[in-house]
């Protein structure tokens, strides 16, 4: 790879990098081509993309973004980088999910809004219910609250009548 081309990719990766404030590092060695097709196939259904880049590119491409969370050991070794859409979720669970079935890629760190958290915390994000789920157990709960407050009230009305007709 020639200077002018490791300096293309290298910008190139630094508007990718600095567009997301969710990013996983992942460690995909021993992932087969046709499991990381798949993989990738995964997160391109869900708005995230999965790059792939050597160590020292990534840290320029980190460095110029102003990405500065993400531990310097969090580099090493083959390291693919998921970043995200909009919201962080989908992709986790992609990478969770697929990790857990094929035991790669390994999830090393991830940067959640420009903060870094542990690979256990990415896991954890991928095993959280969607949005539309979250917002279904919320609206439940809202409901048995309203059920509760109009049974209260409506006994309290009862009990008025039946002492104000005594």
């Amino acid at each position: 790879m020639s200077k002018h081309e490791r300096q293309s990719t290298v910008e190139q990766l630094t508007t990718t990098l600095s567009s997301s404030p969710t990013l996983y590092v992942t460690d995909f060695s021993g992932m087969t081509v046709e499991k990381m097709t798949e993989f990738r196939r995964q997160l391109r259904a869900v708005g995230a993309r999965y790059v792939v880049v050597k160590n020292t590119l990534a840290r320029r491409a980190l460095v110029a973004g102003n990405v500065t969370a993400l531990p310097g050991e969090a580099l090493k070794g083959p390291i693919g980088i998921v970043v995200t859409g909009a919201d962080p979720l989908p992709a986790a669970k992609v990478v969770a999910d697929f990790a857990k079935a094929n035991d790669r890629p390994a999830i090393k760190v991830g940067v959640v809004d420009g903060k870094a958290v542990e690979a256990s915390y990415v896991k954890r994000l991928g095993e959280l219910p969607g949005r539309e789920a979250l917002l279904g157990q919320l609206a439940g709960a809202l409901n048995g609250v309203l059920y509760q407050v109009v049974g209260s009230l409506e006994a309290l009305r009862e009990k008025r009548l039946a002492e104000g007709s005594n």
